[in-house]
């Protein structure tokens, strides 16, 4: 795989690691913090550096810690994330404005050249990052791969071209007539999930028919060719698809009564017995659909949970669109509750001094989906600790649990779950991510490593491309002035999502705790 030569790697900084105050926009008398936030830019972008194909453009989905061996293999997300850190990059001084473009145009011109699928113009799953050939056998066991067509992927791809196209005028043209091409009404159906009426978005869809379970079916923005979707939905507000959504809604292709189309958490009673928890809360009317807007309890705080528990879930589409400004009685409150939570879980509750949980590089090997689990509607977990201890707390009136006070095991945080918390309580995340840096030492020459066990110290030396783009992305928004949802959002978008946002009204309260001083 050939590599790009950086600036940053022509001025030595690679080696170095970047000492402090080194000059970026950013630097220059800014908050206490400014100048950790700096380094660990430059650092993470030292790995996506590493990741990318000079000759491609495209990233691959992880590097070793040692920033030698990389994946032979990327995604629509991952090709997402490299371009809006890039653009993050370039504004934040770590790469020049030339370099930039160069390095964008390139990933475009790759991605106009890149198999998909006519009748939607979405991307496969899969690519070589070398070749950009579409993987039908995966490069490290050689098991087939089943070409499928991720609703959730395509959107993070989407986002990315959304903000080249603002961020560099040179590129604006080409990025703009790849993203018209992306027609997300492919994945909406519009008689929704069960129990979900306003209409919901499938998981994505195969051409052909898949080993897995799936439901064909004409496809639904009217093109007439038939695929195999997912036979699940995504139905959980709180998650990290919603950004498909969001992008249907923004360009016309979906209604936004599909803010409607999906739970906040499963309805209340025995009937739903399998979730987490039973739910508090009452339902509302929007636009003539009726939502029970329910929520989960944890340490006084009320909120809607996500599917798993983790971080990335709740927080990750807050990078690029403004949510707590949109949704002021919904995602205001929800964003830094959900921080709390998982302060709460890691501090407090589980005692194992540091917190941030989601899906991230297992430091022990593989991949594994971590989470809080009470804070998650998925009954079995994501998990926050390596013992995958499950909290099954009474549900009164229906069962009773089999393990409501569990003792915690060997704590497995994820660094980019804390940069995702900036917003809401940034003295908190520095912190947090200053003592992972220095007493639990998972950090390298590309910045923080994908997770790290506290109590064993078995750190994941690896870098996961999403991973270091969400930190890039967060760090970016923090130091700019949200930079990145300027880009993001058009007029377009503001018109037609705003409006259905902030309408919402979720039972989210601090409860007796009162909303923390930041």
């Amino acid at each position: 795989m050939k590599r790009w030569v950086s600036t940053v790697a022509a001025a030595g900084l690679v080696a170095t690691g970047l000492a402090l105050g080194a000059p970026t926009a950013a630097s220059g008398g800014g908050k206490p913090g400014d100048d950790l936030l700096e380094r660990w830019a430059h650092d993470t972008w030292v790995s996506l550096d590493a990741m990318s194909d000079e000759t491609t453009g495209l990233p691959s989905d992880n590097i070793t810690g040692d920033l030698t061996t990389v994946g032979a293999y990327t995604s629509p997300t991952n090709i997402g994330g490299y371009l809006w850190s890039t653009v993050t990059a370039r504004d934040l001084g770590i790469i020049s404005a030339d370099e930039a473009r160069e390095r964008m145009a390139t990933t475009l011109e790759t991605l106009g050249t890149l198999e998909r699928n006519d009748a939607s113009g979405m991307y496969y799953n899969w690519y070589d990052p070398a070749t950009g050939a579409t993987l039908t056998t995966w490069p490290d066991s050689g098991d087939p791969v089943h070409p499928f067509l991720s609703t959730v992927d395509n959107g993070w791809l989407a986002s990315g071209l959304r903000i080249v196209r603002e961020a560099e005028p040179a590129l604006a043209a080409q990025a703009d007539a790849l993203y018209d091409s992306m027609d997300f009404s492919a994945f909406f159906n519009p008689e929704g999930a069960p129990g979900l009426h306003a209409g919901t978005n499938r998981g994505g869809f195969w051409e052909v028919p898949p080993p897995d379970c799936s439901a064909e079916a004409p496809m639904y923005n009217g093109s007439g060719e038939t695929v195999y979707y997912t036979c699940h939905h995504y139905d959980t507000t709180v998650s990290e698809s919603r950004i498909a959504t969001y992008l249907g809604i923004a360009n016309g292709e979906i209604p936004p009564t599909a803010l409607s189309g999906t739970h906040r958490t499963m309805p209340p009673g025995c009937d739903w017995d399998w979730q987490e928890q039973l739910p508090t809360g009452e339902y509302r009317t929007y636009d003539g659909f009726q939502v029970w807007e329910g929520v989960y309890s944890y340490a006084g705080m009320d909120f809607v949970p996500t599917w798993g528990g983790s971080m990335f879930e709740a927080l990750m589409p807050d990078l690029l669109v403004p949510e707590a400004k949109w949704g002021p009685r919904s995602w205001r409150l929800n964003h830094p509750i959900t921080v709390a939570v998982h302060e709460h879980h890691g501090l407090a509750d589980a005692g194992y001094g540091y917190w941030g949980f989601s899906p991230a590089s297992n430091p022990f090997g593989g991949y594994s989906e971590y989470g809080v689990d009470i804070a998650g509607m998925r009954s079995d977990g994501y998990f926050s600790d390596a013992e995958h201890t499950d909290v099954d707390i009474d549900h009164p009136g229906c069962t009773a649990g089999t393990n409501p006070d569990p003792e915690y095991g060997d704590g497995v945080v994820t660094p980019h779950a804390a940069f995702l918390a900036l917003p809401y309580d940034r003295g908190g995340a520095i912190d947090n991510l200053r003592r992972i840096e220095t007493e639990l030492g998972a950090y390298g020459r590309g910045g923080f490593y994908d997770s790290v066990a506290v109590r064993s110290g078995t750190i994941a030396e690896r870098y996961l491309s999403l991973d270091q783009s969400m930190i890039m992305a967060a760090i970016g928004n923090e130091l700019t002035g949200d930079t990145l949802k300027d880009y993001f959002v058009d007029r377009d978008m503001e018109k037609l999502l705003r409006p259905a946002m902030r309408q919402l009204v979720f039972e989210s309260s601090w409860g007796d705790r009162g909303q923390p001083e930041r």
